[in-house]
């Protein structure tokens, strides 16, 4: 936990000195205030000096309101960095993440990732604003009290330190328990997020095989699990407040027994035992206060540990130190290439060369499974070969600066993705710049004009999460309009038509013919009549090329 929160507090080093000083102050002001309510009694009460009470009286109001106004700036200051902190996690985390390969990604998966990102940064926050709250005061309290309580009378301030350490041992043992306990809610979490996404991401299929009850039993079981994970969580943070009472109890019955009776032999005054019992409740407050600390704290550490292998996972896509400029136009190469997952039995790809020259327009088939997307993906290095190299331009891909090689390389991804926003936001991602009339124009190319011009608002139609409030042979065409605009050199188009009717995609695909004059065009389709005006056809069976 340690090293994924300590790098985070260094900005906030002078904040942090001033949440300090605050935090003392007002630690300091109120373990005086026991002190002068046994000076009142002792020497004003018992001898009748109402001046001195007067006098007294008006200091500890002082002290009061001192420790009023700290206790206030130091929960506001507090507040603010453990606040930062979370918003610098949560930044750390969504950068990383981003830098992921679609291995990583699919490592940790989807629900994973939003769980570390937004639950487990969350569970880190609170316990940094709980430690700045009470954490920082309850130490200083509990010396300050001691040492004052020896002050008073040094046989009772061992009383004290047997309640401390009684309350401390009673503490560790029960906390103990609670970690693995939160390893596993964090784990159901994952659990339920991804349960719920599937539901409602597959909302059609389920309705569509009447797997309601059994979509419901899987949520409920996985529901079910939570429950008891969180119910014992609950039991045992119910028995740390119920111990710690019965200590106090007990130590306050034994204190009061033997103030009494050192107040019966003389050598106590009554004031001092009042000022002893000041200060154990102070004592026993300041060891609530790191209760409450402890309590949060197995639950943040595994937080901290979950984020923290986010932050540590060794990117298997990685940016070059010094990178090398393209040189050629519209070339694509595979020479030799092979790609496999961790823990395959064998390659997707094997041995896999091909040339794409500028202008040229290739179609790639193959059955369900021969690495036809994956070969797409190579080329745009959304994976790194495991063997041979792909080459953009005659340069790898691997030596090419990212940003290079997205402006190069377009794609249009088969399940089209659309952000929520407006058309004109979407088609803009792949040119900010764009004017409306470059809008317009990409959409006449694309056959998507009438539908956006009949949609309330035109280019600023509103567009849902994934485009959900549009067909899939739209997103299609709004997707093939996003990349048009870039106008990459090479294009890779993984089956982008599957969702229009042949009607729509011949017209398409005539409008589309001299945009893409000039650019290398990748195609992978399983329709004739795209493979047809296609100049050469790549045939992937098993991951090899066989024609």
């Amino acid at each position: 936990m340690l090293s994924s929160v300590l790098p985070r507090l260094r900005p906030y080093r002078r904040r942090i000195a001033a949440l300090l000083v605050l935090q003392l102050c007002q630690t300091v002001a109120t373990l005086l205030l026991p002190t002068f309510n046994a000076e009142i009694i002792d020497n004003g009460v018992v001898k009748g000096d109402v001046a001195y009470i007067w006098r007294t009286g008006v200091v500890m109001v002082a002290v009061a309101v001192v420790q009023i106004a700290t206790a206030i700036a130091a929960a506001l200051l507090g507040a603010r960095i453990a606040a930062g902190v979370g918003r610098d996690l949560r930044s750390a985390v969504f950068r990383r993440v981003l830098d992921f390969s679609a291995r990583e990604v699919g490592g940790f998966g989807t629900p994973s990732l939003i769980t570390r990102t937004v639950n487990d940064v969350q569970q880190v926050q609170n316990l940094v604003q709980t430690t700045f709250d009470v954490a920082v005061i309850a130490p200083i309290m509990c010396v300050g009290g001691l040492v004052l309580a020896f002050n008073q009378d040094l046989p009772l301030g061992f009383v004290m330190i047997g309640l401390i350490l009684a309350v401390a041992v009673a503490i560790v043992l029960m906390l103990a328990r609670m970690g693995p306990v939160y390893t596993a809610m964090q784990r159901c979490i994952d659990l339920i997020n991804r349960l719920l996404r599937e539901r409602i991401t597959g909302v059609r299929v389920v309705r569509a095989f009447v797997r309601d009850r059994r979509e419901h039993e899987r949520f409920g079981s996985a529901n079910e699990e939570m429950y008891r994970h969180s119910l014992r969580v609950g039991r045992l943070m119910a028995a740390i407040p119920a111990v710690v009472i019965i200590v106090l109890n007990v130590f306050t019955v034994g204190l009061v027994w033997l103030a009494g009776w050192r107040i019966d032999g003389g050598t106590l005054q009554l004031g001092e035992m009042t000022a002893l019992l000041g200060y154990l409740g102070l004592i026993v407050m300041s060891v609530v206060m790191v209760t409450m600390v402890f309590t949060s704290a197995p639950r943040a550490m595994v937080s901290a540990g979950r984020i923290q292998e986010v932050i540590d996972t060794e990117v298997s896509v990685t940016q070059p130190a010094h990178p090398v400029p393209a040189a050629g136009r519209g070339r694509l190469e595979l020479r030799d290439a092979e790609f496999g997952y961790p823990g395959a039995e064998q390659p997707v790809l094997r041995g896999i060369n091909l040339v794409a020259e500028p202008g040229e327009k290739l179609a790639i088939v193959g059955g369900t499974g021969s690495g036809k997307t994956t070969l797409l993906n190579l080329a745009l290095r959304l994976f790194d070969v495991t063997r041979g190299a792909v080459l953009v331009n005659g340069v790898d891909v691997r030596e090419q600066d990212a940003e290079a090689l997205t402006r190069t390389v377009g794609f249009v991804p088969q399940r089209a993705f659309l952000f929520s926003g407006t058309v004109a936001s979407n088609l803009r991602y792949g040119k900010p710049d764009a004017t409306d009339e470059e809008l317009w124009h990409a959409l006449d190319v694309v056959q998507a004009r009438d539908f956006v011009a009949n949609m309330d608002g035109g280019l600023d139609a509103v567009i849902s999460q994934g485009g959900t409030n549009v067909s899939g042979g739209q997103r299609q065409r709004l997707a093939i309009a996003r990349t048009l605009l870039r106008r990459p050199e090479i294009y890779l188009l993984d089956d982008c038509f599957s969702a229009l009717d042949h009607r729509t995609e011949a017209a398409l695909r005539e409008r589309l013919e001299p945009e893409l004059d000039g650019a290398t065009v990748l195609l992978v389709t399983q329709r004739a009549s795209s493979v047809a005006r296609t100049d050469r056809v790549v045939v992937l069976d098993k991951g090899l090329v066989s024609a």
